[in-house]
């Protein structure tokens, strides 16, 4: 019963090709980039007395990297910003292609394609703002959070249910999985 109330509530969520379009996109990932803020975080910036910058991760988010990481697909993180908090959150989950401060992230999309010897279709995004833009409209699989622009979601495959932040990753993640054959073995490991 479980099952069918997740393919329920994943039916439910908007995306230009619907649930089937983007499980079939998710299905040949290779490589998934993700923004930070936004969509690993909730967007909102803070800064301690010091003037530090401070950011909070979902642990649910973080667990469903390390399944996809498990499964084989390589994990990218490019952000616009530069931050610590990233650098160590990226090394906390083994995530070795961290870009940061990207102004124009086709730039990296392509440097990360050339590296993994990968064809376009092959890579998958999720992002929450216009400078996401161009990976969203480029890349074979295109994910957005609710809280995205119109001209963001309608052009992502997939929008999840859940916030930046507040599980939003761990979604698609588990999408990516389900379509892959692979989220039933990365639970099993838990099980162990």
């Amino acid at each position: 019963m479980g099952d069918a109330l997740e393919r329920k509530r994943l039916d439910d969520a908007p995306g230009r090709e619907g649930l089937n379009g983007a499980l079939r996109r998710a299905k040949d990932l290779k490589l998934m980039i993700f923004d930070v803020d936004g969509v690993m975080t909730d967007g909102t910036l803070y800064y301690s007395e010091r003037g530090e910058e401070l950011k909070a991760f979902n642990i649910q988010d973080g667990l469903g990297i390390k399944m996809l990481r498990q499964s084989g697909v390589e994990v990218a993180l490019i952000t616009g910003r530069k931050s610590r908090a990233v650098e160590l959150r990226a090394a906390n989950l083994g995530i070795a292609h961290l870009y940061q401060g990207v102004e124009d992230k086709r730039e990296a999309h392509a440097a990360l394609l050339a590296q993994l010897r990968l064809a376009t279709e092959q890579s998958g995004c999720m992002g929450d703002d216009l400078p996401d833009l161009p990976l969203v409209s480029r890349c074979g699989f295109a994910a957005t959070v609710p809280a995205a622009p119109e001209a963001l979601k309608i052009r992502a495959h997939y929008v999840t249910r859940a916030s930046g932040g507040h599980g939003a990753v761990r979604e698609v993640c588990e999408l990516i999985l389900r379509a892959q054959g692979a989220l039933e073995r990365a639970i099993g490991a838990h099980l162990q």
